[in-house]
């Protein structure tokens, strides 16, 4: 298969997830902004959520593009990525339910955290199918960028139960950091 192929194919399912994030969402019951008001937390959240998925898709892209063959372990490595995004918006429907409870907003953040995994499981694959002189590995090097992001999802989880919105706080920061593409990658792409 090609790499077209499992571009194309992430780009449908990342497209059905968003899909569904949106469709979650409550309509308010009034119709003045006062109404809107109860819906902000869960609709900044529908943001951040968003966001989340463009910055996979944002990264996912350059790195395809950075890369000149797949094989099998790098199929299975894009499955599991798209598995862990794919419950996003489970978890952001949850955390709505429970008005941002500690457990499902830790959650959110295991999700993220196994989204990342996955993600630097998807990067080594396609280095290991390219080899260590590839396009890709030059790029990322040891990818100290995605270490710490996946270093501060996991600091978020444990905060949860302490402070819900220093987790979330966290998760927005992380978002920050990864809103513009990473450089390393896009510019060989």
């Amino acid at each position: 298969m090609g790499k077209q192929r499992l571009e194309a194919f992430t780009d449908g399912v990342l497209a059905v997830i968003i899909t569904i994030m949106v469709l979650e969402l409550n309509v308010p019951s009034g119709s003045n902004f006062s109404a809107l008001k109860s819906s902000l937390p869960i609709l900044l959240t529908y943001a951040l959520s968003f966001t989340n998925v463009g910055i996979f898709w944002n990264n996912h892209h350059h790195m395809l593009h950075a890369t000149e063959r797949i094989n099998g372990m790098v199929l299975w490595a894009n499955m599991a990525l798209l598995f862990w995004i794919s419950l996003i918006p489970f978890v952001i429907r949850w955390m709505d339910e429970t008005h941002f409870a500690a457990t499902p907003t830790a959650s959110y953040g295991v999700v993220l955290v196994m989204a990342a995994i996955a993600y630097l499981w998807l990067e080594r694959a396609i280095i290991a199918c390219n080899g260590p002189s590839s396009k890709l590995a030059r790029a990322v090097g040891g990818d100290r960028k995605g270490i710490v992001s996946l270093t501060l999802y996991v600091l978020a989880i444990p905060l949860a139960y302490h402070r819900p919105w220093v987790a979330l706080s966290l998760y927005v920061l992380n978002a920050m950091v990864w809103f513009i593409p990473d450089r390393r990658i896009e510019s060989l792409s």
